[in-house]
Parts: C-alpha cells; sequence; structure tokens
C-alpha cells in the first residue's frame, strides 16, 4: 500500500515525529484523535489506562472483546495501565515526566490538578514539557467546569441553529449522531502541539495549551459569525443541497459563473443565462429556488450514473450521496493508500489513514493495537522499579481494583 507521494525515494521513509514521547491521559474521541496522529507520524505514545480500559474500548463493533471503533483511535499507542488514585500510580507518572516531550489529557479542568499532575505542578519536573489541555469550554472562566460532549458542543456553539437556518421549512434542529467537535477539536490540538514543538526547537522551553471545543466549533461558523455582527438579508448565499434522479440523489455545486453557464447547458436552459432571474448572480441568490426546481426537472428524469456523466463532461462539480461503505470503496481511496490494515485480538480490520501525504516521510496508521496493560511492565523496569516493588504494585493495584 502506498502512503507517500508518488515518486518518492524509498530511502525517506522517516517519521516526522521520530524519537517523540508522548504521554496520553485522554479518553473517548478528541484526545484520542489527537495522539493517534501524533502516533502516525512516529511518536512513541504512552496511553495511560486503568485497570478497566477506558470506555470506548466497549464501543461495538466488538470481537473477542476488542473494539474497533477504540482501534480506529488508538492504533499504533503503547498501553500502561496505572491507578491514578494510588500514591504509586501518580509517582508512577512523575518518573515518566522527564522522558516525555508531550502531554495530553482531556479530563474536566481541576482533575490533574487534584492529582497534583497539572502543568503548575509538574513544569518543573520538566520544563520541556508540551502540556495540551482539552476541555468544552477551556480551562478557565464561568463555564470551564461544566461538563461537555460533542452534542452539547454543537449546540451551545450555535453550530447547529446555523445549520438549521439552512433547511427550509424546519424549526426543531437535527439530531446529533456524528462529533464534529471531537475530530475538530482533536486536529486542532494536534496542530497546536506541532506548533509549539517548533518553537520548543527555538527556545528550548515547553508551555501549556488551552484547546476549547466550543471555541472550535465556532471555527466552522465563519460567515455566520460575521453575519451575526451585521444586519444582513436572510438570503446570504445559496443553499446547495441534492437534486433527485430516479434512483438517488445528487449534490451539484453552482460556486461560479463558468460553472452555472455549463450547468445551463446541461441541463437544456442555455437562454438561462441571460434570463434577468439568474443573469446576475445577486438576482440567482433571491431566485435559487425557482434555478433548482429547473435543475431538478431535468434530473429527475435520468439515473444518477447518467446525470454525473453529463454533469463531469461539463466540468460542473458534483457527487453522488454515497454511504461511508460506498465513499471508501472508491478507487481514489485505494489509490492514495487511505486505508490501513490493523490487526488485533479480535482478527483484521480497516483504519483511516491521515488525510494528507508527505514527499519526505512516511505518514501511515501502525499495524497492531496494543492489548490493555501490555508494556505496563517495560514502562515500570524504565523508571527504575525493582522486581519486588513491580510485584508489590501489582499486589496492590489489583486490590483495589
Amino acid at each position: 500500500m502506498n502512503t507517500r507521494i508518488a515518486g518518492n525515494d524509498e530511502g525517506n521513509l522517516t517519521r516526522s515525529f521520530g524519537g517523540l514521547r508522548v504521554l496520553d491521559f485522554s479518553t473517548t474521541i478528541a484526545g484520542p484523535h489527537c495522539t493517534r496522529m501524533l502516533a502516525d507520524m512516529g511518536a512513541e505514545v504512552i496511553k495511560i489506562e486503568t485497570t478497566e480500559g477506558e470506555t470506548m474500548r466497549t464501543r461495538p463493533p466488538v470481537r473477542n472483546n476488542c473494539s474497533t471503533a477504540f482501534g480506529q483511535l488508538n492504533v499504533g499507542k503503547n498501553s500502561l495501565v496505572l491507578d491514578l488514585k494510588s500514591p504509586e500510580g501518580v509517582e508512577a507518572v512523575r518518573r515518566l515526566l522527564p522522558t516525555a516531550d508531550v502531554l495530553v489529557e482531556n479530563f474536566r479542568p481541576g482533575v490533574m490538578r487534584r492529582l497534583k499532575l497539572d502543568y503548575a505542578s509538574i513544569q518543573g519536573i520538566n520544563p520541556k514539557l508540551i502540556y495540551c489541555s482539552i476541555s468544552g469550554y477551556g480551562q478557565t472562566g464561568p463555564s470551564a467546569e461544566l461538563p461537555a460532549y460533542a452534542p452539547v458542543i454543537h449546540a451551545a456553539s450555535g453550530y447547529e441553529m446555523a445549520h438549521l437556518a439552512y433547511q427550509p421549512g424546519r424549526s426543531r434542529p437535527d439530531y446529533c449522531g456524528i462529533y464534529h467537535a471531537d475530530v475538530l477539536t482533536g486536529v486542532y490540538a494536534f496542530g497546536a502541539i506541532s506548533a509549539a514543538l517548533y518553537q520548543r526547537s527555538g527556545s528550548g522551553k515547553g508551555q501549556h495549551i488551552d484547546v476549547s471545543m466550543l471555541e472550535s466549533m465556532l471555527s466552522l461558523t465563519l460567515n455566520e459569525l460575521q453575519w451575526s455582527q451585521f444586519e444582513v438579508k436572510p438570503a446570504q448565499r445559496p443553499m446547495f443541497g441534492p437534486i433527485e434522479t430516479t434512483d438517488g440523489y445528487v449534490m451539484v455545486a453552482i460556486a461560479s459563473e463558468k460553472t452555472f453557464k455549463n450547468l445551463m447547458q446541461v441541463i437544456g436552459r442555455p437562454e438561462w443565462v441571460a434570463d434577468p432571474r439568474f443573469a446576475k448572480y445577486s438576482d440567482r441568490r433571491e431566485n435559487w429556488a425557482g434555478l433548482m426546481e429547473g435543475v431538478e426537472a431535468w434530473s429527475r428524469a435520468i439515473s444518477t450514473q447518467a446525470c454525473l456523466v453529463a454533469l463531469n463532461e461539463y466540468g460542473v462539480p458534483s457527487s453522488a450521496y454515497r454511504t461511508v461503505s460506498e465513499a471508501l470503496a472508491d478507487p481514489q481511496i485505494a489509490h492514495r493508500g487511505g486505508l490501513a490494515e490493523v490487526e488485533d485480538g479480535g482478527g483484521t480490520f480497516k483504519v483511516l489513514n491521515l488525510p494528507f501525504r508527505m514527499s519526505g516521510a512516511t505518514v501511515a496508521a501502525g499495524k497492531r493495537m496494543s492489548t490493555l496493560g501490555e508494556h505496563t511492565l517495560s514502562y515500570l523496569k524504565e523508571i527504575g522499579l525493582s522486581k519486588d516493588e513491580i510485584a508489590g504494585f501489582a499486589v496492590s493495584k489489583t486490590a483495589r481494583a
């Protein structure tokens, strides 16, 4: 599978973050997504869990007690089991800290402080540490300690109501099944960590990164953020939506004058290019419903495939509405090596590689999932625990479980 840019020198098999060590205290989606990206770039990510493992380990699909949803987010990481409620567990972390480059946590603000593992408490142990905190509303402020999950942040950010404004005739917000806030925030955290590492290369100093899910989601409402500050007409821009075919739906994006003119050729309405209702972009916006009715009158008479062939011939941006399974089967995904096969205790499954390729580095998912606690013994040895201490550590941990 080729996960590099075509024509790469085979000698360029380095990893951009090779040699970096990351302590990963994060759970569920946002933090693990961030640290999975770091792992794909070559970092040694040490995922710290309780004896029960984090909750995502039970998310379906589950085969032989192994979750592929958990695997998608955590492949390529090492697993260290510690009881952070115990002095021994906290001490183990403090011994690992001098060896780490990055720490990522997404507990509710205040949790790491109570464990005496917050940035202020450990900065002196490792001044070069990049410490990234991910939370719903940020580490400080009136909302900082409120519980937050992605659907709550979607509502709080205005995103859902902004989306609703593009659904004519509807007044009730949509149900939430896809957690945009988690994925987006994880990506912002990854970017901030990368920037901090670059800054450290010059300054030699670490820093604390405070990533807010609320502000991450607000970044999706670029136009709406501006419209909220000024009085504007309700019809801001064309509302792109599906056009019906005999066997499905197609999305058409009319985003330029050339696209509009070409589309009019496709649907057999070349005279509409000069029609006062549609000739100018501003008029087209005001008469968008009528324009799309004309487009749909054409599309309803043909199949989705025939519709796409005609649109593509004239360079009109379009796509069928596909399921995720259909999208993953796209030859373009295979061409780019978009999927990687991963092995765990339940067999094999596929995960997404990162959506970018680099000419001088390998960017790819790990090949197998670590079992819960697989690397605990090796890390306890590394931090200097004797055989007797490790045995006692294991006994006391089991007794508390």
